[in-house]
């Protein structure tokens, strides 16, 4: 067989296979228009969660602690992926990757001690803690004569 002979069936294939996925989606595209409802309602369009209605707007403001969170998860969860990695090799590795992998888990206690002494992960806001002192009316059902 000569190469443009294979050139021609490679980019015939090539073609086949477009020309099939696109007809396939159109097809499913073309199937939910006929076969989907056409009910409509003043309701119909509104969003439910578990047949319960929506109150208020989706437009509320989320506090930045809900974004950091996030990202802790990710790097946490990535470091368990590592560990993973890690644990699948240790016969391999032996010794000097135990004390890498030490280090790295080290490496990141260290960073989540550090969020923790910030108050990166504290939820309360600082305009709510209060020192909390004990009110005169404690003080008297405290002490009891004897």
């Amino acid at each position: 067989m000569s190469t443009t002979t294979e050139v021609i069936a490679h980019h015939w294939a090539l073609a086949v296979f477009l020309v099939m996925a696109i007809g396939l989606c159109g097809l499913m595209l073309l199937g939910a228009f006929f076969l989907g409802g056409r009910a409509r309602a003043r309701a119909k369009n509104t969003p439910f969660e578990s047949g319960i209605d929506s109150v208020g707007t989706a437009r509320m403001r989320l506090s930045a602690k809900f974004y950091l969170v996030a990202m802790f998860f990710v790097i946490f969860d990535v470091e368990a992926l590592y560990l993973y990695a890690w644990s699948v090799a240790i016969r391999e590795t032996g010794w000097v990757g135990f004390i890498e992998a030490a280090i790295f888990i080290l490496v990141l206690l260290a960073g989540l001690v550090y969020l923790v002494r910030i108050g990166a992960l504290d939820w309360t806001p600082s305009r709510s803690r209060r020192q909390s002192k004990p009110s005169k009316i404690t003080k008297a059902a405290n002490s009891h004569p004897q």
